[in-house]
């Protein structure tokens, strides 16, 4: 894109009215330097009336004179005026053409459905709408609910990218923020803690000699037990 308006009517006034070479025009209007000689032969734009860059501001008198004193030197620019254009401060309810209020439900719909991070304040400032409007689309309450697609309110034309970006990244640093700050209040999920329970003892050498009446247990040889049975018989005779 040329960054001037009209860069081959430039080139003929510059040409009719300087005497700057055809390189020079051609680097400051963009243009090849053979159609700015096809312009000169009246090859090119033939009839064309001629812009004056002075009158429109697109260059100086003094770029000019120092063109026309060194073959080599490149016309520059002047310094804009104003580098950045200044947004009227608007107070009060955002204005919403009457052609377009129809088109503000699907934008809250859209909200709610990408951004629930938006409060309503938020959208209402945005986008000229009210509360209560915001409410019925959220319930689907909406008289036209049924008809409702969520559409981007930039694409509606109720507001720009730049403070739909705004509005966005101001609600998502909000959220960020508080989550941040509940999260540094509750310490979570804590595991209860379990007490270790010691193994039970192995039985002693003296537990093993006692039977399940807790007295002792003694050992007795084959000779006793005949001994007791050869007692017992002869009692019997």
């Amino acid at each position: 894109m040329a960054k001037i308006l009209m860069p081959k009517a430039t080139a003929v006034w510059l040409i009719d009215n300087t005497g700057l070479t055809f390189d020079q025009i051609a680097a400051f209007c963009e243009l090849h330097p053979l159609e700015v000689k096809g312009i000169a032969d009246g090859d090119v734009a033939e009839n064309m009336r001629g812009a004056d860059p002075v009158a429109s501001g697109e260059l100086t008198r003094e770029e000019i004179q120092k063109g026309e004193a060194d073959d080599t030197y490149r016309l520059q620019l002047p310094e804009p005026k104003h580098t950045t254009v200044p947004q009227p401060k608007r107070k009060g309810a955002r204005f919403t053409p009457v052609s377009r209020r129809k088109d503000r439900p699907d934008a809250i719909a859209w909200f709610l459905r990408n951004h629930p991070e938006v409060t309503d304040a938020q959208i209402s400032r945005l986008i000229g709408t009210t509360k209560s409007t915001i409410e019925t689309v959220r319930t689907r309450t909406h008289w036209n609910a049924g008809n409702l697609k969520p559409v981007d309110p930039v694409t509606l034309g109720l507001c720009s990218q730049i403070e739909l970006d705004e509005v966005v990244s101001k609600a998502a640093a909000k959220r960020a923020k508080v989550r941040g700050a509940t999260e540094e209040a509750s310490p979570g999920p804590m595991l209860r803690k379990i007490t270790p329970v010691a193994p039970a003892p192995a039985p002693s050498s003296d537990d093993a000699d006692q039977d399940e009446d807790g007295r002792g247990r003694r050992e007795v040889t084959a000779e006793q037990v005949f001994a007791n049975f050869k007692g017992s018989s002869d009692s019997d005779d």
